[in-house]
């Protein structure tokens, strides 16, 4: 199993939240995409961190937009008359990863009646799992389409990588769910902890982190992710929101 390839035929524009740089670009699918680029400044492991985490989700049940790679051919930026733009866009040619365009969402604010209460705690669940830290108010990296939220932007989740800190250390690592979008309901969350432990299984986590293009991954890497998340996940103590099971 592995992610739908599609080829960028067109950059359309910047979108100049953050230090990435990400753009919107067209495919040969007739799609729209913002593109997350390999040669940006947080390397392609910001990309593996946005494919292991958003498929995850999906997987359990949150929507996140569809993810794909994307084949870009530097014929595109060297045609780009802005050079910080040519530059990235020289430099992510061949595979990248496409996020789904929502063309009209917004971002959440909290007053749009969405989601419940127990979407809520499965994602500061999620969230803390995971180790991301960019859900806070300043930064919800949350969208409204069509009613219904939408997870977006989690190259921030998964930050053992930047060091390959050790399995044992991010076991216990805790999370600050104060800071939390959702952290109103972390009482809530010891409560829903069992089943969604149980449903993320090893074969789950072997799947998701198998999406990952070889030219993002070093060698035995695969096996390295499988072992942090798989003891995290045994041993949950030390981050859970919301006090022990």
């Amino acid at each position: 199993m592995s992610l739908p390839i599609v080829t960028a035929t067109r950059y359309v524009l910047p979108l100049r939240e953050g230090g990435s740089l990400p753009g919107v670009v067209e495919g040969n699918d007739l799609g729209t995409y913002v593109l997350k680029f390999h040669g940006a400044g947080q390397g392609p492991k910001a990309l593996v961190a946005e494919v292991i985490v958003g498929e995850l989700f999906r997987r359990l049940g949150l929507r996140v937009p569809e993810l794909k790679l994307c084949e870009l051919d530097p014929a595109i930026g060297k045609s780009e008359p802005d050079e910080e733009i040519q530059e990235l866009l020289v430099r992510s040619a061949g595979l990248n990863l496409a996020v789904d365009f929502l063309p009209g969402s917004f971002g959440y604010d909290g007053s749009s009646g969405v989601p419940d209460n127990a979407t809520r705690a499965k994602i500061l669940w999620l969230d803390a799992f995971v180790a991301n830290v960019d859900r806070s108010w300043r930064n919800t990296n949350l969208l409204v389409w069509h009613k219904e939220l939408w997870l977006i932007d989690h190259g921030a989740a998964l930050y053992f990588h930047h060091s390959w800190m050790s399995a044992e250390k991010f076991t216990g690592l805790k999370y600050d769910a104060s800071d939390h979008v959702f952290s109103t309901v972390a009482r809530a969350v010891p409560g829903i902890d069992a089943e969604l432990a149980a449903a993320i299984t090893p074969d789950l986590l072997t799947e998701v982190i198998g999406l990952i293009p070889d030219e993002w991954i070093a060698d035995g890497d695969r096996e390295r992710y499988l072992g942090h998340l798989t003891a995290r996940l045994a041993d949950r103590t030390a981050w859970l929101p919301g006090g022990a099971r």
